[in-house]
């Protein structure tokens, strides 16, 4: 059941409430999984070692039981022969530990992945609540823990049993072998006693493996409330929204504004829609879109530029098309060069023709050539 609101966790878990799961170390994690990688690292280990180890335990064993009397009660003759065992099993027992160090890691992230938490690492006081302790152990996660630890039990019990069963005999007769041979038989016998217990850890770790992760997604599911708060906590304040909104469009529209007088001209739809383009004539951009609006940004658009002198356009189709194909600060479609060519030329011939320069332009015609796609 839900908290306070009494309401059920059907909903999946967000990837924000994942992200956040895993940023106070919540993942799932399958310690069977990381047992099992250890004794296996084990075996390949003493596998791979056993040579090594084999002649390590001789030199051992002929060190400490040939001796003679003198040597028994010389200290010096002690120390050393301390420091030959240690030195002779160092580098065996060195290299098994590295290849289960490696291994453990590689166990312990099979499930989960990688993740490192600060927040995980920091002390709880909670967890010294003895009521927190008797819920843990009367919960559904404790008997899962007590099922798998009694098939454990029952899994390596067995496996061992029918392995050493079946050489009793062989194992009571290590006394009687030659030293060398006894070495040998037992490097083996731990060798088969290990790969016989990852034997019977196998179906534990592929049933708790698939278990831990099913386990942590239901941890993590949400009530729907939980869901909708989060969505609005993520999206933000509908009324913050609106006001960042129309601060953004002000700022924009000051841009814009201040950069009519720079433009060669307005486009406009007489009534609603104005469009003011910049062209450089030396530069290899094409037309770029410097402001544009409808209804009192047209009006303001419009204005800014009869104080500047900049030429006003009606070309109906074509505002309405730069309007919407164009943002701000952008260049012009393809599809609409040839229409704002022809709206330039009339520019700078009706610009000529006022400073006496050139003939009246002919009136722009009203069916410039605007793509079906880009008719708006």
């Amino acid at each position: 059941m839900a908290e306070a609101d009494g309401q059920e966790k059907t909903e999946q878990p967000t990837e924000r409430r994942i992200e956040e799961s895993r940023k106070k170390g919540q993942i799932a994690r399958s310690r069977e999984m990381g047992t099992f990688f250890v004794l296996l690292s084990g075996v390949v280990g003493l596998w791979l070692i056993s040579g090594m180890l084999y002649r390590a335990l001789l030199e051992v064993i002929h060190r400490c039981f040939v001796l003679r009397k003198a040597e028994l009660f010389d200290v010096a003759v002690m120390e050393k022969k301390l420091l030959e065992n240690v030195s002779s099993l160092a580098l065996p027992i060195i290299a098994m530990f590295a290849i289960v160090f490696v291994c453990a890691v590689i166990g312990s992230i099979a499930v989960g992945g990688v993740n490192f938490s600060a927040e995980a690492m920091a002390p709880k006081f909670s967890k010294l609540n003895p009521l927190n302790g008797i819920k843990r152990v009367f919960s559904s996660n404790s008997v899962v823990e007590l099922v798998k630890s009694v098939l454990k039990i029952l899994l390596i019990s067995s496996f061992c049993y029918f392995l050493i069963h079946g050489r009793l005999e062989h194992i009571l007769n290590f006394s009687t072998m030659e030293i060398s041979y006894a070495v040998r038989e037992a490097v083996s016998l731990m060798f088969w006693t290990m790969l016989f217990i990852v034997c019977a850890m196998i179906p534990v770790a592929l049933l708790d493996a698939p278990y831990q992760l099913w386990h942590h997604k239901e941890e993590l599911k949400m009530t729907k409330q939980e869901v909708k708060e989060e969505f609005k906590n993520q999206e933000g304040n509908p009324e913050v929204k609106a006001h960042l909104r129309q601060m953004m469009f002000q700022i924009i529209n000051r841009k814009m504004m201040k950069k009519v007088p720079e433009a060669d001209v307005v486009v406009t739809n007489p009534t609603h829609y104005a469009v003011a383009l910049k062209y450089d004539r030396e530069g290899s951009r094409a037309p770029v879109l410097v402001a544009k609006g409808v209804d009192e940004i047209a009006e303001k658009i419009k204005e800014i530029a009869r104080e500047n002198s900049v030429m006003i356009v009606p070309a109906p189709p074509l505002a309405r098309s730069l309007y919407y194909t164009t943002d701000f600060d952008e260049e012009i479609p393809r599809g609409l060069f040839a229409a704002v060519a022809q709206v330039l030329a009339y520019v700078y011939q009706m610009q000529n023709f006022r400073k006496g320069k050139g003939q009246r332009p002919r009136k722009l015609a009203e069916d410039l050539p605007i793509p079906e796609d880009l008719r708006h």
